[in-house]
């Protein structure tokens, strides 16, 4: 897995979210712990646990937002889950084990990627020369042998090296890109695919039956007519999959998994049973009681085998509005031992979210117009009406978070966004955004509270 320093996560972390420096903080040093037992002698590393992370913070402060930027950051399978999304096993839905097999997809889908592009120059080598094959006229085959061999099987001397040069100028051409347009036609694999039963998702689905209904239908072939530049990337698809060791990716899918797995739980509190408790008070008690031993540590079988979760970080999140961390069962708040509390997002934070981040809202805006000929130029005075009216709105309104920006930006480009490519025709190809532009595109929603509920 990745040997980033926490210093290095927090600033990858810094330049696409704003502030909440404590939680950043808590999950770049668990990640780094992640990879510290993995340099520590196997007896001391089996007996240290991941220390699991809880997030509390209101909506759109930027938990969601962390887990999904450390997602791309660290080089280990991750995936991230609604805990509202899971059933008590024996309740129809998926159940938490689920969470483990996505887990371990998630890992072999990695492996694949990179053993896949270790062997990309060989598999489209492979693949270019059987397109030549077919260019030249010669049979359609299930292998490159078959497509490569004379129909008669005895050639000469100088007939064969006629040939070769014939490939060899043909082979030219392909490369150059003079046949990318020029349609043929190839056998293609087509996956089975696989029958649903009545009233059951793929996800609800036991994890052997989907591989045994796999076999059990078998592989077809069918032709298809296509470019060459698509058969290119289809047959080097398929030369991939012929290159590639896939037994040995389950091998290491599991071992990743297991060593530096990472789940991030979204919305935990709505499996909270607060004071009051309520009709769904049994099914949230018993997911918690399901989720309880994959936390702790505990042996969950999937089609590929079986995967151990002692080390596998968590880290959940939620709200806590109308229940608290201390509403969990106590055994599960216990295998959440650091606890984070994210802040409120203010005026100034709403600044430096429109002006900071890489790739900023201004910037999506900007960059969208920029495709129709227009230049958008940013005011800082626009900059500070956005961010007030933001903060007024979750002030007066719902507390949306930074989600609340998005709203704002949406309306004061709206009717710029649908007029953009008149008015450049008419030849207005700039625009200066400052606060009397963004006011004047607000003012209705700001004067009738109704709409601006409605509307913000």
């Amino acid at each position: 897995m990745s040997n980033r320093t926490p210093r290095d996560i927090v600033a990858a972390l810094d330049k696409h979210i704003v502030g909440q420096s404590k939680a950043k903080h808590a999950v770049a040093v668990a990640i780094r712990n992640r990879w510290r037992r993995m340099q520590l002698p196997s007896e001391i590393a089996a007996e240290i646990m991941p220390r699991n992370i809880v997030m509390i913070g209101p909506t759109g402060v930027g938990k969601t937002e962390i887990a999904r930027r450390l997602a791309r950051l660290v080089d280990a399978p991750f995936i991230k889950i609604e805990a509202t999304k899971f059933t008590e096993v024996g309740y129809v839905g998926r159940d938490v084990e689920s969470i483990v097999r996505d887990l371990l997809e998630a890992a072999i889908k990695m492996l694949r990627a990179e053993d896949a592009a270790e062997v990309a120059p060989a598999a489209e080598e492979a693949a270019r020369n059987r397109v030549v094959s077919l260019l030249l006229g010669e049979a359609i085959g299930e292998t490159r042998q078959d497509e490569e061999t004379d129909a008669e099987g005895s050639e000469s001397v100088e007939t064969q090296e006629a040939h070769d040069r014939v490939r060899e100028r043909m082979r030219k051409k392909l490369d150059e890109g003079l046949f990318d347009d020029k349609e043929l036609e190839i056998l293609v694999r087509e996956k089975p695919t696989i029958p649903m039963m009545g009233g059951t998702g793929p996800d609800q689905m036991d994890p052997g039956l989907g591989s045994m209904l796999e076999k059990l239908v078998p592989e077809t072939k069918h032709r298809r007519r296509t470019t060459v530049r698509r058969a290119i990337q289809l047959l080097t698809e398929e030369e991939t999959e012929k290159l590639v060791d896939k037994d040995r990716i389950i091998e290491r899918a599991i071992e990743r998994t297991e060593e530096s797995g990472l789940v991030f739980i979204d919305e935990i509190d709505k499996i909270a049973i607060n004071e009051r408790g309520g009709s769904g008070e049994v099914s949230r008690q018993g997911v918690q009681r399901d989720l309880l031993p994959i936390v702790e540590g505990c042996a969950v079988t999937t089609k590929h085998g079986v995967i151990n979760t002692d080390n596998i970080l968590f880290i959940a999140a939620g709200a806590f509005h109308t229940a608290n961390v201390s509403d969990l069962m106590p055994e599960l708040q216990g295998r959440f031992p650091i606890r984070v509390e994210l802040e409120a997002l203010t005026r100034d934070d709403f600044r430096r979210i429109l002006s900071e981040p890489h790739a900023s809202l201004t910037e999506q805006q900007a960059a969208l117009l920029s495709t129709e000929g227009m230049t958008i130029e940013f005011e800082d005075s626009a900059i500070d009406a956005m961010a007030d009216l933001a903060a007024e709105a979750n002030e007066r309104l719902e507390n949306i978070g930074a989600r609340r920006l998005m709203t704002i930006m949406e309306q004061v480009f709206e009717e710029l966004a649908f007029e953009a490519s008149e008015m450049v025709e008419r030849g207005e190809t700039s625009v200066r955004i400052d606060e009397d532009f963004v006011r004047s595109r607000l003012r209705t929603v700001l004067e009738d509270e109704d709409l601006g509920r409605f509307v913000l």
